[in-house]
């Protein structure tokens, strides 16, 4: 319990020292997201959603549990709650918001996705909806701080440098926006348990 009460103050502090960086721009919706970790016996771990074939945005796609805002929610906060809940069957009371990352930008469904990182417990028995969510998964934290789960990709597009990154998690891709939130977050995470991620 120690060990989970250590870090967990030390990413809340250092959010608090290092605030995410907001983005305004009209010609993007704004949302938000819950990016769930755990802890599970000698490691952390963070909780994934793979999204059907269905929904309207990131068909197929792995992210994390989150959605547009909507006009009866007051904060981009309360809209991560709000969607954890829908999506996985958490209630926002079992949800310990830690602090808030930087707003990253989905390219080709043009959302400002606005992250928050998220203590969940565990073991607990999600009831993830059917018609957004085709199934749960988790990953150690370890994992996805090796090289061998991660890629990087350079090209210019319209003149632009843009970087891409890619988590590999036995048959699992983590790419785009996700892997951009995750890769800050892995970044946060190196620096204050004094790893270096791949």
């Amino acid at each position: 319990m120690l060990l989970l009460k250590t870090m967990k103050e030390k990413i809340r502090q250092y959010l608090i020292q290092h605030p995410g960086r907001q983005i305004l721009n009209n010609k993007y919706t704004p949302s938000a997201v819950v990016l769930p970790v755990f802890r599970k016996d000698t490691d952390w771990h963070i909780l994934f959603i793979k999204r059907t074939e269905t929904v309207e945005h990131h068909k197929g796609q792995i992210s994390f549990p989150g959605g547009r805002h909507e006009p009866e929610d007051k904060t981009l906060r309360d809209t991560a709650l709000r969607e954890i809940h829908e999506e996985i069957g958490l209630p926002p009371e079992n949800v310990e918001i830690l602090g808030q990352l930087d707003d990253s930008l989905t390219f080709t469904s043009n959302f400002i996705v606005s992250t928050f990182i998220g203590l969940i417990p565990y073991p607990y028995k999600f009831k993830p909806d059917p018609g957004e969510i085709a199934y749960i998964f988790t990953t150690p934290v370890s994992n996805l701080l090796s090289n061998a789960s991660f890629q990087k990709e350079e090209r210019y597009i319209d003149n632009h440098l843009v970087r891409s990154y890619f988590f590999y998690y036995q048959n699992e891709v983590i790419w785009g926006a996700t892997a951009r939130i995750l890769k800050q977050f892995l970044e946060i995470w190196a620096v204050l348990s004094e790893k270096q991620p791949g």
